[in-house]
Parts: structure tokens; sequence; C-alpha cells
């Protein structure tokens, strides 16, 4: 370990020099100037400093303060040497961020015992930084660990909702990343529009729960099978609500509330506006413009331009009309996942689609 020590006196520097090598591994640094020692300090950490407190061109406190300044040597142990006794000064070093004094003459075994606590306390802070480092890093691995469950989680659900639910995996796919496009085009931030991209696939998980019977049907649901299918919004949100894992908690709220309008007439709970949570209100575009350009055993699927205009003709209705219009100004990029994810299935019935 290094020990910068600053003194105009050639003597005084000789005699700490020889008491620092006394110390366990220690190595003095000897400097006369304290201009050269601000010099030296812009590119080397010691372990501690010693400073003179009268020097010429820049006294001790002066220097201290200089010391101080860097944020690389804020926790270096700085002590302080002087013939002056008066109080004034070392309360002045004091509010410098001086360590310790040591009055001339200087007495052997007291500096070596300061020094020697000194540096003993600078290691225990230097071990307690490391552990803290350690700490952050390993609760960074954690949460890493439980986001990665939490997406292997959810993409294992979503798996097993499509053995029940007649619409394909490309569906998901596809309108996971018209969410992620939404959120990005209203400026939601990259963050949020990834964690919607992943939870947006467990938004009809409780369809799991609909009997095949209505939810396989190919036609068109009675008023009464409807009742029951529309159950599934509050059922998926059963299913993923109060989970531990931010993404599934995520899930949950889109699962309940992917439903609603904007206009309120939508379902479980007939939110309107801002009270759907942002999360419903941008999967609900994606998942409806899907739902429309999608072909299902139950339904054709929808030219491009004939589902943008019935999304335009729902503008405030269903849909949030600022989102809509995110959406809308990302045509060309809507177009490209269209394409780019398409399904085959072959066209079989008229057009209905069961939400």
């Amino acid at each position: 370990m290094n020990i910068l020590i600053v003194d105009d006196d050639r003597t005084n520097l000789f005699i700490m020099a020889a008491i620092v090598r006394r110390l366990d591994d220690a190595e003095p640094v000897t400097m006369e100037s304290p201009l050269d020692a601000a010099e030296w300090l812009r590119g080397n950490e010691p372990d501690l400093i010693l400073l003179d407190q009268m020097m010429p061109e820049m006294d001790g406190i002066e220097l201290l303060r200089h010391i101080r300044d860097d944020a690389r040597l804020d926790t270096v142990p700085v002590v302080m040497i002087t013939a002056n006794t008066a109080v004034d000064i070392r309360v002045r070093a004091l509010d410098e961020g001086c360590s310790d004094f040591l009055t001339k003459p200087v007495v052997v075994p007291e500096v070596q015992a300061r020094l020697r606590n000194l540096l003993a306390l600078r290691h225990s802070r230097a071990l307690l930084r490391d552990r803290a480092a350690l700490l952050a890093a390993e609760v960074e691995r954690v949460t890493a660990a439980l986001q990665r469950q939490g997406e292997e989680l959810v993409n294992r659900l979503s798996r097993a909702a499509e053995y029940r639910d007649p619409e394909t995996g490309a569906h998901i796919e596809r309108m996971a990343l018209y969410s992620q496009l939404v959120a990005e085009a209203a400026g939601c931030g990259g963050a949020f529009a990834q964690e919607l991209m992943k939870a947006a696939p467990m938004h009809d998980i409780g369809k799991i729960a609909i009997p095949d019977m209505i939810l396989l049907k190919p036609g068109r649901l009675s008023p009464e099978e409807m009742t029951v299918m529309r159950q599934h919004a509050a059922i998926g949100h059963r299913i993923l609500a109060d989970s531990p894992i931010p993404l599934l908690r995520l899930a949950a709220e889109i699962a309940l509330s992917h439903h609603e309008k904007f206009d309120g007439s939508g379902y479980p709970n007939g939110l309107a506006g801002p009270d759907i949570p942002l999360s419903g209100r941008i999967v609900a575009i994606a998942d409806v413009f899907d739902a429309l350009t999608s072909t299902r055993p139950y339904k054709r699927s929808w030219k491009l331009e004939e589902a943008r205009t019935y999304m335009v003709e729902n503008r405030g209705g269903h849909f949030d009309p600022a989102l809509l219009d995110a959406f809308l100004s990302r045509w060309e990029e809507v177009c490209r996942i269209h394409h780019e994810n398409a399904d085959e299935l072959p066209e079989l019935v008229p057009d209905v689609v069961h939400h």
C-alpha cells in the first residue's frame, strides 16, 4: 500500500518515511511540493495521506480541500501534521475532511498506532464497499433470474392456452408486436413497450376455463353463450393476479382490461377513458386489429385497409383516440408485422368474431 507524505522540510520527510516503512506492506511516496502532490494525485490513489500544515505555495488545508474535491479520494484518510496547536486550525481542518492530527515533534509509537488504525479503518471501508457492490450484483442477478422465470412462465401458459383457443400462435406473436409498436409510438418508453410485448400474449389466458362448445363454436354465439365467453377476462385476471413477478401482474391487468372500451361500453367492468389501464387500452387496439385481419374457423380475414377503416370509425368509441393515432402513424410497420408473421388457415366461414 502507498502512503503519500507531503512536507516542504526534507528532514521531516525522511523521518516520516522511515516510520511508514516500519508498517507492514507500507511504501512511502514523499513530495516536498504540495503542487507536485496535487498533480500526482490526479492519477494516483494512495491508501493514506500525511500533510504538513504549513507549506509554501499551498498550505496543508488548501491541499486537503483539493483532495476532498476529488470523488476518487473522498474516502482516503488524511492526517494533518502541525506544530500549531490553535483550535481554529484544527476546526478548519476537520471541516475540510481531515481524519486525524499529529503534533510536532511527533512521537513514533503514537504515529505508528494512529496510522495502523486509519489503515485498518480504510481496509474495513473498502471491504464494506466491495460487499455492497457484490450484494448489488447479486440482487441484480436474482432479479434478472426472476424476470427470466416470469417470461418463461408467461410463454408456457400462453402455449397451454393455444391448445384450447382456435387463435393461432401467430396471432399471439402479431398482437404482442402490435402492442409494443403502439406503446413505442405513443412515447411510453422502451422498457414499458418491451414488458407489454412479453405480457400481452397472456391476454386471453382465461379462455382455458371456457367450455369447448362455446370456445370452439363455428358460428355466432347466443347471448347466453356470449355471457359465458366474456367471463374469460375476469378468469384470466384471477389466474395471474397477486403474483410477486411484475410481468405476471402486468399480464393480469391486461387480461382484465383489454375488452374495456374507451366509451365505457366494454366489459367486464364498463370502465371508460383513462380509467382503463394504459396496457388494456393498447392491447385492445392490437387484439381487435389482428382479430379482424386474421382467418378463423368461424370468420374470414379482413383486408388491412378494411380493418383500418373499422378502427378509425371506432376511434373514441372502442379505442383510445391518441393511442389509435399512434398505431396508425406507424402503418408501414403494422403492415410489415402482419405479412412477416402470417398464418396459413383456409378461409371458411362468414364474418363472426368471438369477443
